[in-house]
């Protein structure tokens, strides 16, 4: 029954976001709003962690199989994508780097922030 219950708990969530992307005319992914929603419910204690934890963990697990039917279908079409392969790697590899670079940036100021914040709660 647990596995039932937290099962519904995302699947409201993907519902919601389902909605809120026929609703409003913004160019977001309908996943994107149910992340965020779910996201918020956790924040705001209205689903908690261990709601939602176990299938979750199931689900973030199996993610990879999940990518395996596209892989086949891009090989498929290799004729398509050879005229364009290298444009694409560039701008994967470019994106990439740029992602990792912003993350490690924002998580350095969050790690100092609070750093300084334990130093001048230490400090009184």
């Amino acid at each position: 029954m647990k596995y039932v219950k937290e099962v519904a708990w995302i699947m409201a969530f993907t519902f919601i976001g389902e909605a809120l992307n026929k609703l409003l005319p913004l160019p977001i992914p309908a996943g994107v709003y149910g992340l965020v929603l779910l996201l918020a419910g956790l924040i705001t204690g209205i689903v908690k962690l261990e709601d939602v934890e176990t299938t979750g963990g199931f689900l973030l697990d199996t993610m990879t199989l999940m990518f395996i039917p596209a892989a086949v279908g891009i090989m498929s079409v290799t004729d398509i994508l050879l005229p364009v392969l290298v444009p694409y790697l560039v701008i994967i590899i470019a994106s990439t780097v740029i992602v990792m670079t912003v993350t490690g940036i924002a998580a350095s100021l969050i790690l100092r922030r609070s750093e300084k914040k334990e130093y001048k709660e230490v400090a009184k």
